[in-house]
């Protein structure tokens, strides 16, 4: 959508989903497409008051209420949470995202117990498993951050397994782990 350009109202079939493909309808929830007007509000004024903490949560909160299952506000919560440095809070998020992503993809709710053949993991365009694994990769860089490696670790070997020609980067975070226990034997 370009800079001025109003949203086309979209309705929704049960469920609260627009009656589009569930990749098209993805992508197009990741950049904020499908939202109701209130919660497109809630967002928007969280950008603007994101100084505010308060403030900026509160509406972020709110969203969360009319719409907890949109990508677009779940990855807006990471986000705030994430650059606010509440790890801890960016890493619940980060869960929420893992349940929708595998639910989405029609995945095990165990990310362990996912395969390289449950998805379509090697195409970059395509909208669902890309936010499986960038998820995952969220989740791993938050456990390596707040001092889980092993955990981090397991999530970075998964991605490497799911995403062998790491569309997603997942090498750099392995690199990191690598280098962690390098330092250790200096």
């Amino acid at each position: 959508m370009r800079a001025g350009q109003k949203a086309a109202a979209t309705p929704f079939r049960k469920g609260g989903r627009p009656p589009i493909p569930d990749d098209e309808w993805l992508s197009a929830a990741v950049l904020g497409g499908g939202l109701p007007p209130d919660v497109h509000h809630n967002l928007s004024a969280a950008a603007q008051a994101y100084h505010l903490e308060e403030v900026a949560e509160r509406h972020l909160r709110l969203a969360r209420l009319a719409a907890p299952w949109h990508p677009a506000v779940l990855i807006a919560l990471y986000r705030f949470y994430f650059y606010k440095g509440r790890l801890k809070d960016a890493l619940d998020i980060a869960r929420l995202c893992l349940a929708k992503a595998a639910q989405d993809n029609k995945l095990p709710a165990d990310w362990r117990q996912v395969v390289a053949t449950d998805a379509d993991f090697g195409r970059f365009d395509a909208p669902l498993p890309r936010f499986f694994l960038f998820t995952l990769k969220g989740y791993a860089y938050l456990h390596m951050r707040m001092g889980g490696l092993d955990e981090g670790l397991a999530a970075v070997l998964k991605l490497l397994e799911l995403d062998p020609s790491d569309k997603v980067g997942a090498q750099v975070l392995l690199n990191v782990i690598q280098r962690m226990g390098e330092d250790d034997h200096d």
